[in-house]
């Protein structure tokens, strides 16, 4: 960009520039622009004061006097010079000319709303004798490209999913949603960071007392900066329960499923995942490729998925509470090869059980923070030379390992990180009960987490339907798959507007 100078330069000395500053600071900070251009600038320099990176810029027009305002780290400058300054060269700053650059959004006399387009990626140009200011859009955009999640990984289906553009995450949902009942409505959220959230669903499905509630909740949350989902998720989320109660992904095919079925979805600005609600316990337990493959193999992993739930929180328990105060269960056979591993183990099970789950979780930790090189080093130490080291210096028993061996898996399989830090967070409990009580108190405490899922909610829909509803016509896909034929309704625990379904 050429032949400009800046608002300082109009003055000759720069005392009289702070002179002028000085004035304006002593009256009341302006809601709207005046038709004198200087006060103008003074005033938006008012409000970026110390900031280096705002820039005002002289414009050489035909027949008037303009600046161009903007912030130079967020903005493309090769857009600026190729679709505002050229053109506006050749014409006027006008709505009605055709030659107007296309990037022109719109024409504002409020300071505020010339203050917030300025900090989201906008030029403001404004004019000589005149009230209004023209926004121009040109963000830098460095995003980066749309690819498959790491942690929701599929075989067959869309290979797709969230960026940290919240324009390009609705445009793959239109892309799989072609009807106008698709409604997307933008809150601001945040006291200083202003962050931009959208609220999705299909308005003809979605039953309308939730979306009222959810959009009644993003409008009471009152927090200085939001970052991603997960901090909206504890200000919307009426349950403290350890049981997630909004579903979160960066899939985009799981989204627009389970807006299909009737919920609703809320992203923001800057992060790749999208917050589900209202949500069931299943519903964390079905993943796209049970829909992409046969029934039959669908539904044989869905039901590995829920058995493994079971195994992750009764597993190290169940082992605990045999050994300690039940082994006259196990065969003889079975008894001796465990008495004989743990003969020469100085404490008892739970102690046993505690450390190698806390060591487990400190590994898990370690491998996600590390690079992805030296995480794969980390898991082979942590499982040959960590476990084979404790067996072998008698600190921890053969059958104790193959136990947190299988626990650990079983609690990988969950297809949402969420739950599956639920479920081994879980597990700590039930260890303790069976330490101090057997198989009474693990009886004990599951009836207890049963009564907690049954009396769970999330936005209305009981959390562990349809079990805890009885509708036995729900079973069709919870703990197993039925073909797709089948499938003739939606869940009636999201109380949609529209029930029945085409497949």
């Amino acid at each position: 960009m050429h032949n400009y100078y800046t608002v300082i330069g109009k003055y000759s000395k720069w005392k009289d520039f702070f002179k002028v500053v000085k004035n304006s600071m002593t009256k009341n900070d302006p809601l709207t622009l005046t038709t004198k251009l200087e006060e103008n600038l003074l005033h938006l320099r008012e409000r970026f004061v110390h900031s280096e990176d705002f820039i005002m810029e002289y414009l050489h027009l035909q027949d008037e006097e303009a600046y161009i305002v903007y912030i130079e780290t967020i903005i493309d400058k090769k857009l600026v010079q190729e679709r505002i300054l050229e053109p506006l060269k050749e014409s006027r700053i006008s709505y009605k000319d055709e030659k107007q650059p296309l990037p022109l959004v719109k024409e504002t006399n409020s300071m505020k709303e010339i203050t917030q387009s300025l900090l989201e990626g906008s030029c403001i140009v404004l004019s000589k004798d005149s009230d209004l200011a023209y926004v121009f859009n040109v963000p830098f955009s460095n995003d980066r490209k749309v690819k498959e999640p790491e942690t929701e990984g599929i075989i067959r289906g869309a290979h797709d999913g969230f960026v940290e553009s919240l324009s390009t995450n609705i445009s793959l949902i239109r892309k799989r949603i072609h009807n106008s009942n698709l409604k997307v409505k933008y809150f601001s959220i945040g006291n200083d960071s202003h962050t931009k959230v959208a609220l999705i669903y299909l308005d003809h499905i979605a039953n309308k007392k939730t979306v009222a509630l959810l959009e009644q909740k993003l409008l009471e949350i009152n927090i200085d900066y939001i970052l991603s989902p997960g901090y909206i998720e504890e200000f919307v989320s009426e349950n403290s329960s350890i049981f997630p109660t909004m579903l979160s992904t960066e899939r985009a095919d799981r989204t627009v499923a389970n807006l299909m079925d009737g919920r609703v979805a809320i992203m923001t600005e800057s992060s790749p995942g999208a917050l589900i609600a209202p949500t069931t316990f299943f519903t964390f337990y079905q993943s796209p490729d049970d829909y992409n493959s046969r029934w039959y193999f669908g539904s044989f992993i869905r039901f590995l998925r829920i058995l493994g739930f079971l195994i992750s929180i009764a597993l190290p328990a169940l082992y605990i509470a045999i050994v300690s105060f039940h082994f006259e269960i196990l065969p003889t056979e079975i008894v001796f090869s465990i008495k004989s591993s743990l003969e020469n183990v100085p404490y008892p099970p739970l102690i046993e059980a505690l450390g190698m789950q806390i060591t487990l979780e400190i590994l898990r930790e370690a491998s996600i923070r590390l690079p992805s090189r030296i995480a794969q080093t980390i898991g082979v130490v942590g499982g040959l030379v960590i476990g084979t080291a404790v067996v072998e210096a008698n600190l921890v028993s053969n059958t104790m390992i193959i136990v947190v061996a299988i626990t650990a898996i079983s609690s990988f399989i969950v297809p949402i990180t969420e739950m599956g830090s639920s479920i081994r967070l879980l597990g700590f409990p039930f260890m303790i009960m069976a330490a101090m009580f057997g198989l009474i108190g693990m009886s004990f405490f599951f009836m207890f987490l049963l009564i907690h899922l049954c009396k769970l909610e999330s936005f209305g829909t009981p959390y562990f339907a349809p079990f805890s509803t009885l509708r036995w016509s729900e079973m069709k896909d919870t703990l197993i798959r039925v073909p797709l034929p089948f499938l003739k309704q939606r869940p009636i625990d999201t109380m949609p507007v529209k029930n029945k379904k085409k497949v």
